[in-house]
């Protein structure tokens, strides 16, 4: 029988007799260390980057940590739309099968990437849940006015600046505040997900865009007080804003930094017309 206090040594064996190589600079091990620092939670949110290999290769950590412990309650997705679910599959179905159930979109989020933590949970018998508002959603999100008052002014207002920059500097004024909305509204869906999966004793953990994780902005606003909540950024190490990111997060987990590219660049250069 497993329980929450399950011996740390033996998940950090699990962890380390994983079929994929130790990251030089940040072992498994460690990474297990600092997961059972933040427990007991009823909700684990990881903030990721979504281009960095490293930041899923923590997402299959967690999820097989917390498995083997028998403390992980669901795994919730940015990347899939509610209503999509795993939990009619068998722990060993084929990962063809579990795609089709949650309907993976492969170009927008590659299998490749999260596919070994998304396989983890459901081999563990755990369910994989959609979380993100459901696409057909979100045009009338955008005319939800009443979605701003669901963040304070400031924070709304730095809501708005993140749609602003997070888009190169590039969109009309006019879309500013309807995309701050959609980025609202799921957060909104995630929250109302992440609530209706908890289970006493165990871990729900969401896999999120950072900025969702966000404790100032993101999902966090939207659980209900009652839960215990652990809100996670993973990024490259240390620079010059630490400080000041770690008041809107629990922690910060070090990674690989992913390669860097100049995504306002290819931003520009699809608006330009063709010649």
């Amino acid at each position: 029988m497993f329980w929450r206090g399950w011996p740390l040594a033996l998940a950090l064996g699990l962890a380390a007799c994983a079929n994929t190589a130790l990251v030089p600079g940040f072992p498994d091990a460690s990474r297990v260390e600092r997961l059972q620092r933040l427990l007991p939670a009823d909700v684990l949110l990881l903030g990721e980057q979504h281009d960095a290999p490293d930041h899923q290769r923590v997402h299959r950590i967690v999820v097989e940590a917390l498995a083997a412990q028998n403390a992980l309650a669901a795994l919730a997705l940015e990347m899939v739309s509610q209503g999509r679910s795993s939990a009619s599959l068998p722990p060993g179905a084929s990962e063809e099968a579990v795609r089709e159930a949650l309907q993976w979109d492969n170009e927008g989020w590659p299998w490749a990437a999260y596919g070994p933590a998304v396989m983890a949970a459901v081999r563990s018998g755990v369910p994989v849940i959609g979380a993100n508002l459901p696409s057909a959603q979100l045009r009338g999100a955008m005319a939800r006015v009443e979605l701003d008052s669901l963040m304070g002014p400031t924070q709304l207002r730095a809501q708005q600046q993140n749609i602003r920059s997070g888009h190169c500097d590039m969109l009309p004024e006019s879309q500013i505040a309807p995309m701050a909305r959609v980025q609202i509204a799921r957060d909104v869906a995630m929250a109302s997900t992440l609530t209706g999966a908890v289970r006493s004793g165990k871990t729900v953990v969401l896999l999120a865009g950072g900025g969702h994780v966000d404790r100032s902005l993101g999902v966090p606003l939207h659980l209900g007080p009652g839960l215990k909540v652990k809100a996670v950024l993973i990024r490259a190490e240390a620079r010059a804003e630490a400080a000041e990111e770690s008041l809107n997060f629990d922690a910060i987990w070090p990674a690989q930094a992913a390669p860097v590219v100049d995504y306002c660049a290819k931003f520009g250069a699809s608006r330009r017309p063709r010649p």
